[in-house]
């Protein structure tokens, strides 16, 4: 059923959440586990030049030594996770915007399932700050497994 799992991860604690989830799927179908850092560039066009955006949005940081460790922790985690498990999992970096870089990818790569975590924001806190897994949900035809934070805490 699941063969290759998507696991976009930012680092945070709603992320992560989403994580055990995802790897209990992929204990259970033997799926292949690939996790996903995006870098939002266009947030960080207002401090970088087009050559340095650029480069981020082919996935290499150049010498952006504390974007690349924050990278490299947010899905290190989601890999020791999974080795703990017995899973081997498949870390990748990209720029864009959020939501399109990871319903891109997950078209790209084939992927069965995405995982994401979600604050549970309502009302007017939703429409302010807007939501990634929102907009991943509407961006892509794959099947999304969305994981509340609040129902994760309970």
């Amino acid at each position: 059923m699941y063969e290759r799992i998507l696991i976009p991860t930012d680092g945070s604690d709603t992320a992560a959440q989403a994580v055990g989830e995802a790897l209990e799927i992929a204990e259970k179908f033997d799926a292949e586990v690939h996790t996903l850092y995006v870098v939002d560039t266009d947030a960080a066009e207002l401090s970088l030049g087009t050559e340095q955006v650029e480069r981020i949005r082919q996935g290499r940081f150049g010498e952006m030594d504390e974007l690349e460790a924050r990278a490299r922790d947010a899905t290190g985690d989601v890999a020791e996770r999974g080795r703990e498990r017995g899973l081997e999992v498949e870390e990748h970096f990209r720029g864009g915007r959020p939501h399109k870089v990871i319903a891109d990818f997950a078209e790209d790569r084939d992927m069965d399932l995405v995982v994401m975590g979600s604050h549970g924001r309502s009302g007017v806190s939703r429409i302010l700050l807007g939501s990634v897994t929102e907009r991943v949900l509407r961006s892509t035809h794959r099947s999304v497994l969305v994981v509340d934070e609040r129902e994760a805490e309970s």
